[in-house]
């Protein structure tokens, strides 16, 4: 109509507005209930601490959030909100119970030290917080099949300061917490220069598997403050900085 009444050609441009949906993960394997001090959170505290955190701010920026494997439509509600902080108290008591717990049915996603493979909206985002301490291939493999669907996300691994310095000294057995084999070493400290370079092969492996889908990709100790890899991690979904 503007056209005709004058000799300028006008064209409306229709932008379809919709909020984004994000999917968070967290790592709910036996191992991430493990400290090595009392007095600071656990790696599971922790991540269910920064998932809380970040549900509140992406909501409250008008994003859509649902825990990935819950069953929970992703939604920008209160209501949304408080199932999901249910679910993540639900799954935390019973990782205080005890391992013959986590096998109950009811409740969120079976614990697993890696995402799985659920399908989700192409326009959608993925959040996965774990210590992704499992093998590279392995890791690769699921996070894979969400960046080969043309989702955006990104990855944050939460550890121990205990396994980032292997503080220990003279003979120790290191027990598993996921049916790995005890492991009886007579000299720490003669070991730990190797355990840290495996320990920078794993990071770097972490950052090439990001950088090659495009994802982001943080590293946080679970005795720092959370502030900042929250505000890290809600830059990067706001931005989509690949690391």
């Amino acid at each position: 109509r503007q056209s005709a009444k004058s000799d300028t050609v006008f064209v409306r441009e229709m932008e379809w507005e919709a909020a984004q949906s994000v999917w968070i993960w967290r790592d709910s394997s036996p191992s991430m209930s493990w400290t090595s001090d009392r007095n600071h959170q656990s790696k599971r505290q922790r991540a269910d601490l920064l998932t809380l955190a970040l549900s509140v701010l992406l909501m409250r920026g008008g994003e859509h959030v649902a825990l990935l494997g819950s069953g929970l439509r992703p939604s920008a509600s209160r209501a949304t909100l408080t199932k999901i902080a249910t679910l993540v108290e639900s799954a935390a008591a019973k990782a205080e119970a005890g391992p013959e717990e986590q096998t109950e049915e009811g409740g969120e996603e079976a614990a697993d030290n890696l995402p799985p493979a659920l399908p989700l909206p192409r326009s959608a985002q993925v959040v996965f917080i774990s210590d992704f301490l499992a093998p590279l291939d392995d890791i690769y493999k699921a996070l894979r099949y969400y960046g080969e669907a043309g989702l955006r996300g990104t990855l944050l691994q939460v550890l121990d300061p205990a396994e980032e310095s292997l503080p220990y000294d003279g003979r120790v057995r290191f027990d598993g917490l996921e049916q790995e084999p005890s492991w009886l070493v007579s000299k720490v400290e003669a070991v730990r220069s190797d355990y840290a370079r495996r320990l920078q092969a794993q990071r770097e492996g972490l950052r090439d598997i990001c950088r090659a889908l495009g994802w982001g990709c943080d590293f946080h100790r679970s005795d720092q403050p959370p502030q900042a890899a929250l505000l890290r991690l809600y830059t990067t979904l706001s931005q989509a900085v690949p690391c």
